[in-house]
C-alpha cells in the first residue's frame, strides 16, 4: 500500500493558512484548536513517512513518543495538545463557552508551536 504521508503534510500546511485566517479574525479559541491539528497531521505525516502503517488517536505528544521525537517538538506538541478539547467544548470549563476564554497571546503561541512541528516534519 501506498503511503499517504504526503496528503497529510500538504494538509498540515493548508491548515496552518487556515489557523492564521482564523487568527487574523481573532478567533483565538479556533486558531488554537486548529494549530493542534496542524501539528497532529504534521506529525502524522511524518509517521506515515518513517514506516508506519497508520496512526490511531489525536495527541501530538504522543505520536511525538512513538517517534522517539523529543526537544522543542515535545514541548509544542504537549502544549498544542491542551487545546484538542478545551478550545472546541463548553464543557471544559465551569461556565461559559471556549471562546470566552482565550486570548491573542494563547493563539500567537499556539501559531509558534505548529509552525515549530511543521517546520520540524517539513
Amino acid at each position: 500500500m501506498e503511503s499517504r504521508a504526503h496528503d497529510w503534510l500538504v494538509q498540515a500546511e493548508d491548515d496552518y493558512a487556515w489557523a492564521e485566517d482564523t487568527r487574523t479574525h481573532n478567533r483565538y479559541a479556533q486558531c488554537c484548536f486548529v494549530c493542534q491539528q496542524v501539528a497532529e497531521k504534521a506529525m502524522k505525516a511524518l509517521a506515515l513517512f518513517s514506516g508506519f502503517e497508520s496512526v490511531r488517536g489525536h495527541s501530538v505528544f504522543e505520536i511525538c513518543q512513538s517517534l522517539g521525537i523529543g526537544g522543542d517538538v515535545e514541548t509544542s506538541a504537549k502544549r498544542l495538545d491542551l487545546y484538542y478539547v478545551s478550545a472546541r467544548y463548553p464543557d471544559a470549563f465551569p461556565t461559559g463557552s471556549p471562546f470566552q476564554f482565550f486570548t491573542p497571546e494563547q493563539a500567537d503561541e499556539a501559531l509558534t508551536f505548529a509552525g515549530t512541528i511543521l517546520k520540524f516534519v517539513k
